[in-house]
């Protein structure tokens, strides 16, 4: 590995005075100075590349496997990530499970280095600033061994700032031992849409005030380990029912409530110091056009989605909330920001609004040659390049990547996993788990009266690197509590032959748990429940992603909500069903009631306990 004179002479020697402080103006100053010049020395090219987080098929930067080479050339026109870095000069690179980047802590590790090397090793080389969608609960790309939190949603429930500083902290930690240096996260949507498809339960809440206090939280223990926040998704994604993954969002808030609502956790984000917020694909009319501009022939407000949008990004964010750190756009494959316009015009359209960094373009030879032409054409200029690359630079300066690029495989052994951490987020989620019904008392279970106990329900495909499925993970813990638990997966949609099986097995049981996975009122989830309470046996029902499950399930005796179904937090719903600690979580989003739902059923806050 190359030393760390190496690494700055590869980095022409401008870098070798760069004193990083602890915020990222703290690298203003003088030390733009260093970086401007570092600036005057690249080329176009470099200059653009600078502004790219690509993805790359493969689990190492120079030997991939053969089916991700293919991949890359598919995609990409490259063999390897070292290829990528040749050929684009990518400033950065987005990790990715399904891309085969993120097999165990170790492989990342090497990963990690390879990319710096290939980038170091290049005239005028830059460090890389790697990234991933790190949010825990549902949305994680490094898995077991690492440590997995609860997730945003599950968090709110807990309500404790601290635990959400904490998460940040332990979780950066992880993330910086094996070289990554910005995660997505935390998400900073203020969820009041009980249908959101997107985002759901990987909010923190619907309350702005709480959502704020956490996401502030979270930064700062993000930050606090040398690791990059990313708040999202700017200006509010927490009130649609359109997923921008597929689809072209409209949220119709005024700009009065869009105040008081969705730009509440983004202040508190960059009154903690943030280092970078993610643009949503979403139309906001009331931010992004004049009222005289809110028409079309189709009725469908005109405007751009926020990505693109110059009075959002640049009125708004920039002047308004006087952010000056990175803004970088969601990828760049969404729908959401594929509408309306080509894959040529999106990277120029998001720089020309205000962004900095083009995330994960769905050819980046066509955004890359986009944005290389608009400057040569003159519809971009250097200087506008200039602004944002040197955004980029203060951060991967803050971040300590010119003088540390790499990282070692002994810090990956003594950070990632380690059993403190993992403790730590056992308790964590131990204050996470909401009682929602609780009739008799059902629950605590006993084991001396309920020791046989039967696990049906819901096996979604568990979150990355978790043990999964949830019927399999409740019934150990349980059994590891001192029950004697089976599992029996039923599925999100069971069928009526399942449904008996169900019951059949119930017979032999002295309890049913039951994990629901968004029940809905003509679903069979909702059959299955209703049957297996006809056995006469103790029903425990856990809706193991949202809460509003319970409004669909108005005969249970008791119901659990745990926000999401890893590990972490399927054991600690055991632990409570079994009495070990008692719930603590209240709902950070209130639940309408399935038959009128302009009344609430359970309120924000509501939550029991034993």
């Amino acid at each position: 590995m190359p030393s760390r004179r190496t690494v700055l002479a590869a980095s022409a020697g401008v870098t070798a005075g760069l004193t990083v402080g602890g915020t990222a103006h703290a690298v203003a100053g003088h030390d733009d100075r260093k970086l401007r010049a570092l600036i005057s020395r690249m080329t176009l090219e470099e200059k653009v590349g600078q502004l790219f987080v690509t993805r790359v098929y493969g689990h190492s930067a120079t030997a991939p496997d053969q089916s991700d080479v293919d991949a890359n050339l598919r995609e990409l026109g490259v063999r390897s990530a070292t290829e990528l870095i040749e050929k684009y000069h990518v400033g950065g690179v987005i990790y990715f499970t399904w891309a085969h980047n993120t097999r165990d802590p170790h492989q990342i590790a090497d990963l990690s280095n390879g990319i710096q090397r290939a980038s170091l090793a290049r005239p005028r080389g830059l460090p890389v600033l790697v990234s991933t969608d790190q949010e825990h609960g549902i949305v994680c790309r490094v898995g077991r061994p690492a440590t997995l939190f609860p997730g945003a949603m599950a968090v709110g429930a807990g309500g404790s700032t601290a635990d959400a500083r904490t998460l940040g902290r332990i979780a950066g930690e992880e993330l910086r031992a094996i070289g990554i240096r910005q995660d997505y996260s935390p998400v900073a949507d203020v969820n009041v849409n009980p249908a959101n498809p997107v985002i759901g339960v990987r909010s923190f809440g619907a309350d702005p005030a709480a959502v704020a206090r956490l996401v502030a939280a979270e930064v700062r223990g993000y930050q606090a380990s040398g690791v990059a926040a990313t708040a999202k998704h700017f200006p509010g994604h927490g009130d649609t029912a359109v997923d921008s993954h597929y689809g072209f969002p409209v949220i119709t808030h005024s700009r009065e409530v869009w105040e008081t609502l969705d730009a509440v956790p983004f202040r508190a984000a960059i009154a903690a110091g943030i280092d970078s917020i993610m643009t949503a694909h979403i139309l906001v009319p009331a931010l992004d056009v004049p009222h005289s501009r809110l028409r079309s022939s189709g009725g469908t407000p005109m405007g751009d989605p926020a990505t693109l949008s110059r009075p959002i990004l640049t009125g708004i964010l920039r002047e308004r909330l006087g952010y000056d750190g990175v803004v970088v756009t969601d990828a760049l494959d969404m729908a959401g920001v594929r509408t309306k316009y080509g894959d040529d015009r999106v990277p120029v359209l998001a720089l020309k609004a205000g962004v900095d960094q083009l995330l994960n373009p769905p050819r980046l030879d066509v955004a890359w040659n986009a944005v290389l032409k608009a400057v040569q054409d003159g519809e971009l200029t250097e200087a506008r390049l200039d602004a944002s690359i040197l955004r980029i630079l203060r951060l991967k300066a803050k971040l300590g990547l010119f003088d540390r690029p790499y990282v070692s495989q002994s810090g990956v052994g003594r950070t990632v996993g380690t059993r403190g951490h993992l403790a730590t987020a056992d308790r964590i989620a131990e204050r996470t788990t909401t009682l929602l019904v609780n009739e008799g008392p059902l629950l605590p279970l006993s084991r001396r009266t309920h020791r046989r106990i039967l696990v049906v329900g819901a096996d979604p495909a568990s979150p990355s690197g978790t043990t999964g499925p949830p019927t399999g993970v409740l019934a150990t813990a349980l059994t590891e509590l001192g029950f004697t638990a089976t599992a029996l997966s039923t599925g999100t949609a069971p069928s009526p032959e399942t449904i008996t099986r169900a019951v059949t097995a119930a017979a032999d049981a002295d309890a049913v748990v039951v994990g629901t996975y968004n029940v809905s009122a003509a679903g069979s989830q909702r059959t299955l429940v209703e049957r297996l309470l006809t056995t006469g046996k103790p029903v425990v029902a856990i809706a193991v992603r949202n809460p509003y499950d319970v409004a669909q399930l108005p005969s249970v005796k008791a119901c659990l909500a745990t926000y999401s179904w890893t590990d972490v937090e399927l054991r600690a719903a055991a632990r409570v069903i079994a009495g070990r600690v008692a719930p603590r979580g209240r709902l950070p989003v209130p639940v309408q009631r399935a038959d009128d739902p302009a009344r609430v059923l359970y309120p924000l806050g509501f939550g029991l306990t034993y």
